[in-house]
């Protein structure tokens, strides 16, 4: 496992791929873990107005079914994460509640997406135990844009419509984006 990884953007092609199912939590998926952790914070130390609060192994160009998410989204202090191994929605309930969505890997550009607001998921933590729960609100949002990551699926392929892309202007505040720039910008699927 190398040290030096860094979140990949689109257009780039891994993004658009599948990961593979983990078949044993071991040394090198746990430092994949760390590495993931580690590539979180520093993309996090690196803005003003945003932090982390998810990353698939697939944004680092590692195609495993791995992802975190952050323990604690209303403290940015909080650094902790939970990890996910091959992770998979059981139920989709509730709600589909649209958002604007931000992703480390969809550099500068934001999508209001339509997501539901309670999910049942499974998956392993990182001591190889099934782990089950009920997510909801932003939680389940969070989950449900992940496990889109491992699927290959990214927000610009979950965009309401064509008005549905925006820029963080410098005062953080959210500004609309012509959809002949998000068509320039190359990160929309072929």
């Amino acid at each position: 496992m190398v040290n030096n990884l860094k979140i990949i953007t689109l257009p780039h092609g891994a993004l658009r791929k599948p990961s593979r199912k983990v078949g044993t939590v071991n040394q090198e998926i746990l430092d994949l873990v760390q590495v993931m952790k580690d590539q979180s914070l520093a993309w996090e130390d690196s803005r003003e107005h945003e932090i982390t609060v998810g990353l698939a192994a697939v944004q680092i160009n590692e195609p495993w079914r791995v992802i975190i998410v952050r323990e604690d989204f209303e403290d940015s202090k909080n650094k902790n994460f939970v990890t996910l191994i091959n992770p998979e929605i059981t139920k989709y309930e509730g709600k589909q509640i649209e958002r604007i969505d931000g992703c480390l890997s969809v550099k500068d550009y934001y999508v209001k997406v339509s997501r539901y607001s309670r999910v049942k998921i499974r998956a392993l933590d990182e001591s190889g135990r099934e782990v089950r729960a009920t997510l909801e609100g932003f939680a389940a949002e969070v989950l449900q844009h992940e496990i889109d990551h491992i699927k290959g699926i990214t927000i610009v392929d979950r965009a309401v419509d064509q008005n549905s892309f925006y820029k963080l202007g410098s005062k953080g505040k959210y500004e609309e984006v012509d959809y002949s720039e998000i068509q320039a910008a190359n990160i929309l699927a072929e």
